[in-house]
């Protein structure tokens, strides 16, 4: 393809690479090219291949490394599908410890993930939905690092009722098969109905720092709050994710009018 001075160069060079990443001439995971030769190739200078690379880099596709080069990210996009991965069957299929377990081993992914957990303080908006006080440890805290084939792809901070949760599984690092949603629901608090919130921002800099992330990307804030047949609140989740590395899907029954 080639570049002309009828639209912003930087721009078609973008343009460009993001072809070539998506037909597979540069993989996930590879290095791209330096920024000298790519300008040499086009016919443009350093500063326009290097704009171009700052676009990508704000989509997720590519990450600079200093001093290794600019690297094209290692995963595709996950689909998160918000009304398949709360079922039973989703998170304990063979054996699985929760939805995020069942998806990436559908994608032969490994999940790793690094766990802290305990009793704690709520945030003031956790407590309030939870009818928690938020002054003393009224919760199990559950926060989880979490990697898939060793790339970051989300922070997860769960919040259980430390009333419901005190000397249950719930309380251990490994909750067991289908993870905490299914202990609840042995303990009698199953959740019947799922309400998330999802806001769009920059990432603070823990973060970033975890996630790989610069201060032109963005995160989802997903505020999940999980209720029972009585109108219960049980638990609230708290996801951070990365825009780029997630597809949020949503697909639900809508009650016939008339």
């Amino acid at each position: 393809m080639e570049v002309t001075p009828a639209r912003g160069q930087y721009r078609q060079v973008a343009d460009i690479l993001r072809a070539a990443i998506a037909g597979g001439e540069h993989p996930r995971g590879s290095m791209l090219p330096a920024e000298s030769e790519l300008a040499g190739r086009f016919g443009v200078s350093r500063q326009t291949v290097n704009r171009a690379f700052a676009i990508l880099e704000a989509e997720g596709l590519i990450r600079v490394e200093r001093p290794t080069g600019t690297i094209v990210h290692e995963l595709p996009p996950i689909v998160r599908n918000a009304a398949a991965r709360h079922s039973r069957t989703h998170r304990e299929r063979e054996g699985s410890r929760g939805a995020l377990a069942t998806e990436l081993a559908n994608l032969d992914y490994e999940l790793r993930s690094k766990n802290t957990v305990g009793p704690g303080h709520p945030p003031a908006h956790v407590a309030e939905v939870l009818g928690v006080a938020p002054d003393e440890a009224s919760v199990v805290i559950r926060a989880r690092y979490m990697r898939a084939e060793d790339v970051p792809i989300q922070i997860v901070t769960s919040y259980i009722p430390l009333v419901i949760a005190k000397d249950t599984p719930i309380e251990q690092k490994d909750p067991g098969v289908g993870g905490i949603s299914s202990r609840l629901a042995e303990l009698g608090h199953a959740q019947v109905e799922i309400e998330e919130h999802i806001t769009v921002r920059p990432p603070v800099p823990e973060e970033a720092t975890f996630l790989r992330m610069t201060e032109d990307q963005r995160v989802y804030e997903i505020f999940h709050i999980g209720w029972t047949h009585d109108d219960r609140p049980v638990k609230v989740t708290i996801y951070i994710m990365p825009t780029h590395q997630w597809d949020l899907q949503y697909r639900y029954p809508i009650e016939p009018s008339g």
